[in-house]
């Protein structure tokens, strides 16, 4: 099966181990020497309308894929992710400081 960034950027992508939704793919890493993909990276969900940053990443790598159906992802990682570690850095909000 062929498939497209873009077509992959439509689906949503649901952890089988626990039936979470994890949100939409965002990024797709690729290891350039040998031109396959090493995994797919769901960018973290902006908190209170983008002013307190975002949560991480989630990168979820090519072996933990399950299925790639019309509609949805398959993936198969633990409740914890172990799969987020390596996103990109959480942002900081410019309030954080203020209050404690």
């Amino acid at each position: 099966m062929h498939c497209c960034l873009t077509t992959l950027q439509e689906k949503e992508v649901i952890n089988l181990n626990d039936g979470a939704r994890l949100g939409h793919v965002g990024d797709v890493e690729i290891d350039s020497c040998c031109g396959k993909v090493v995994a797919i990276v769901i960018f973290g969900k902006s908190k209170f309308c983008g002013i307190g940053g975002r949560e991480k990443d989630i990168r979820i790598l090519w072996e933990q894929i399950e299925v790639i159906g019309d509609e949805t992802i398959l993936v198969r990682c633990e409740s914890v992710c172990p799969c987020q570690q390596g996103g990109r850095e959480k942002k900081k909000s410019p309030l954080e400081g203020l209050f404690r």
